[in-house]
């Protein structure tokens, strides 16, 4: 998909609006998407949270299972029974999150680049003439524009906190590869593979000071997470079957 991210702001975008609905048209049809630490609470509720392996530097990174095979997302309402489009009550942020990246300009005076957001012009979610507005009429950040920075800080801060947090529990060996096979109520089988999670026995026989270690980082608490939102694994079966 090309894309052509360039820096917001509000006199070129003055009247960019951002169609809010969820589809594959739109871009949504992915079937494993990244989620970071800062979102598990909400993620593990509805989602399995695996791990895999960055192509490019090997790090662990999070993702939420959201379809059983390539292009399949399963929370994309097909039946119109939602507002948006989204069959679930929670949008992880790198859905959520739209047609927007958090981007780095380098500063004239030498300092620290800050974080800006930049937006995809080549999307299909832009408008000119429907969907929510970006800025207000008479200047000022519109309210959606605001949720969308909220998201993206989520990305932002979530983003090193798992490198961190990935690289502790691997330095402590409790990350293990995972392979979850599928039968589907038609005979069909298939494959969950490439994933990694965390073992939860070797997770409980940690001793206590890199458990303790685990704890006051916070990492410890995204392990659970990790573990109990396995329990989805079901659930998404549950919905492939309900569109056979």
């Amino acid at each position: 998909m090309n894309t052509n991210f360039v820096l917001l702001n509000n006199v070129e975008h003055s009247d960019l609006n951002v169609l809010q609905n969820f589809s594959s048209a739109l871009g949504d049809g992915a079937a494993a998407v990244l989620t970071f630490p800062t979102e598990f609470e909400n993620v593990q509720r509805e989602y399995p949270i695996l791990l895999r392996k960055d192509a490019q530097s090997g790090a662990f990174q999070g993702v939420a299972i959201l379809g059983l095979q390539k292009g399949e997302n399963l929370f994309l309402d097909s039946e119109g029974k939602s507002e948006n489009g989204w069959a679930g009550n929670y949008v992880p942020a790198v859905v959520a999150r739209g047609p927007f990246i958090i981007g780095f300009q380098e500063p004239e005076d030498g300092d620290t680049p800050q974080p800006m957001i930049y937006v995809d012009e080549k999307s299909p979610k832009l408008s000119r003439k429907e969907g929510a507005p970006l800025f207000l009429e008479f200047g000022g950040n519109s309210p959606y524009l605001d949720y969308i920075s909220s998201v993206l800080r989520i990305i932002h801060q979530g983003e090193e906190f798992g490198r961190q947090m990935f690289a502790a529990l691997d330095e402590v060996g409790v990350i293990e590869p995972v392979s979850i096979n599928v039968d589907l109520k038609n005979g069909d089988k298939h494959q969950l593979s490439g994933y990694y999670t965390v073992s939860e026995e070797r997770l409980n026989n940690l001793n206590g000071e890199s458990l303790h270690a685990l704890n006051v980082a916070g990492y410890l608490r995204g392990a659970f997470l990790m573990l109990s939102s396995l329990g989805n694994i079901e659930n998404l079966v549950a919905r492939k079957n309900a569109r056979l």
